[in-house]
């Protein structure tokens, strides 16, 4: 049965819910769930970012990555300024159907994040003390495939 835009079934029983077969999304108090995204083919993380109703079922429509922006308060469609898009090949959910997560083919320059580079996580935490005394970045991921200058002026994607 075809589904109005961004309009999902209600979960049901808790059985239902991890072992049955309907696609009832859990969707928090602020009618987000979080989406995890990895490269289909390395399987490295790519991004975490939120989807509402309305994201979801766009990325299940059009089979490309639609995410929900709280800083700027609307439906993104991942890619649109920078050609970037996120073509999704899996979409997966956990046992009890609150999180989600897309394994994608990245177009355009092959970069995620707006950064220019593939990963939005491309620092990683270093323990600077004992006991959890200090932490600080430090920046794994160097290299850039595209210049976020050039691509997008002064708008992120």
């Amino acid at each position: 049965m075809p589904r109005k835009s961004g309009v999902f079934p209600q979960p049901g029983s808790k059985v239902e819910l991890e072992e049955g077969e309907e696609f009832t999304p859990r969707f928090d108090a602020d009618g987000l769930i979080p989406a995890i995204v990895t490269d289909s083919g390395t399987g490295d993380v790519l991004m975490f970012a939120f989807m509402n109703a309305e994201a979801l079922s766009a990325t299940i429509e059009t089979r490309e990555a639609h995410f929900y922006s709280r800083s700027r308060g609307k439906l993104w469609k991942k890619g649109e300024d920078s050609g970037n898009v996120l073509k999704v090949e899996s979409l997966r959910t956990d046992c009890d159907q609150d999180v989600v997560w897309l394994k994608v083919g990245i177009g355009g320059h092959g970069a995620a994040c707006h950064t220019g580079r593939m990963t939005c996580f491309y620092r990683e935490v270093r323990f600077d003390g004992p006991d959890g005394a200090g932490a600080s970045l430090t920046e794994i991921v160097l290299d850039k495939a595209f210049s976020p200058t050039e691509v997008y002026g002064g708008k992120r994607d």
